[in-house]
């Protein structure tokens, strides 16, 4: 028995981490309002008011932990039999509260709601059943800020960890995610990691997701954008064709690029440009202040040639 449910659970955390990014990406928290009077029993655990259509035997019901209304979409159910061995996939449905016409036996009912879960084990006869589950879920939604100033949400992508023994960025559970979607997650504690931008502009956040709760987070980054440009003179027009290399003081390549003025975001520090043009080299120390966007100019320097010896 132990071993068919750890199947079941191994199987149910595999389709869980197939959610792909879009699948997360809703604008409400789809639940039910609860009615205007509490009755003696919580009503996500009562049965549905409409009753079990002719020949089926088996209606599925999901509350969201900590709220009293059914989930009424978003949601994906899947019945398995029990063979004695691997649980049996038999029936899938995304409705919110599906009905199956099923033979008396013994089966396993998963439902997912985005990354959360719950299951179930069913024993069915010759009655109607009526059972509900209860998916621990919270919602997140991340955003971002520069100084006083919000990051647009399409120029932040978050990753969203749980912590594996002592590493806080143990296991991956969502991945890219832009700012300001609802990200549904079962309940527990996340690292998130947000980036600004395509270079270095990194921060994290240690986070709690509460079931039935939407936790909406801004993490700060420090950093700024910049323009960089090959130039003979301060602020004249920019040379084609230039090739860039952002360098860290001690040598480390942040990032590269090509073209006349090619931008980018990096976090507060101090940078060296390097620019590479007609198989010349240049190079030109920077610093990059939080929410202050500027051009960065290298300038052309040529080397006098060495004077005659002997000469004044």
């Amino acid at each position: 028995m132990i071993r068919r449910i750890a199947l079941l659970f191994a199987f149910a955390v595999a389709l869980a981490g197939s959610a792909t990014a879009q699948e997360l990406q809703v604008p409400v928290w789809p639940t039910q309002p609860p009615p205007s009077a509490a009755p003696a029993e919580p009503p996500a655990e009562a049965a549905p008011s409409v009753p079990l259509p002719m020949g089926h035997n088996l209606q599925l019901v999901a509350v969201m932990g900590g709220q009293t209304g059914v989930i009424r979409s978003g949601i994906t159910w899947r019945i398995f039999r029990d063979t004695g061995d691997e649980p049996q996939l038999i029936q899938t449905s995304e409705l919110a509260s599906p009905s199956f016409q099923l033979d008396p036996g013994v089966y396993f009912v998963h439902a997912t709601f985005g990354l959360a879960s719950a299951a179930r084990r069913l024993v069915l006869g010759a009655s109607p059943l009526v059972e509900t589950l209860t998916i621990n879920a919270g919602g997140l939604v991340l955003g971002g800020f520069i100084n006083d100033q919000a990051i647009p949400p399409d120029q932040l992508r978050f990753n969203v960890y749980v912590p594996v023994g002592g590493d806080p960025e143990g296991r991956v559970v969502v991945q890219d995610i832009k700012g300001g979607v609802l990200i549904r997650l079962p309940e527990g504690n996340y690292r998130v990691v947000s980036k600004y931008g395509d270079s270095n502009a990194i921060t994290n956040a240690d986070l709690r997701v509460e079931a039935g709760k939407v936790t909406e987070a801004t993490l700060r980054h420090r950093a700024a954008t910049v323009t960089l440009k090959l130039v003979a003179a301060p602020g004249t027009e920019a040379l084609a064709n230039t090739a860039f290399s952002v360098l860290t003081p001690g040598g480390d390549t942040i990032r590269e690029a090509i073209g006349a003025f090619p931008s980018m975001t990096l976090a507060e520090g101090e940078y060296v440009a390097i620019a590479r043009n007609g198989g010349k080299v240049y190079t030109q120390d920077f610093s990059v202040k939080s929410g202050v966007d500027r051009d960065i100019e290298v300038l052309v320097k040529d080397t006098p040639d060495p004077q005659p010896a002997g000469r004044r």
